[in-house]
């Protein structure tokens, strides 16, 4: 089933349930969609690897948003907006743990032969191919500065 099916139907679902903290966010998730297929270039159908960073990018959106409000005292706003991305991170495919991260960044980083902080874009490129859909980037980065230290 597309993404764009399982949206869709996920709405009919939030609509009768009377979620509008769901519904808002389908309902962002189908204007992304529609944005993405209707750029130019762009093929008809998304690939399903257009498909994970379109939500990988709208669930970090939502995540830099609730940070801010919760800087800025606004608790409510921060709840919301986490909530509308475990919403949209339910169409995500699941995401490695920290430790498995972990165990691919030192595979490549042993591959690679890299030994220090020069090397992180190297070590950052590989990383993020291969970890692409199933890990974000900040995480990756993090571990990254961790081992190359």
């Amino acid at each position: 089933m597309s993404l764009q099916t399982a949206v869709m139907t996920a709405m009919k679902a939030a609509m009768k349930a009377k979620d509008q903290n769901a519904l808002a966010s389908l309902r962002a998730v189908k204007s992304a969609i529609l944005t993405a297929q209707t750029e130019s270039g762009a093929s008809e159908e998304l690939s399903e690897d257009e498909e994970v960073k379109m939500l990988q990018k709208l669930v970090k959106q939502r995540k830099d948003s609730a940070a801010i409000y919760q800087e800025q005292g606004r608790e409510a706003m921060a709840q919301e907006e986490l909530a509308q991305a475990a919403v949209i991170e339910q169409f995500l495919p699941e995401q490695l743990s920290e430790e498995e991260i972990e165990k691919v960044v030192v595979a490549i980083i042993e591959k690679t032969g890299a030994t220090g902080m020069q090397d992180m874009g190297k070590v950052m490129g590989m990383a993020s191919g291969e970890l692409a859909g199933k890990a974000d980037g900040k995480t990756i980065s993090t571990i990254v500065k961790s081992k190359l230290a």
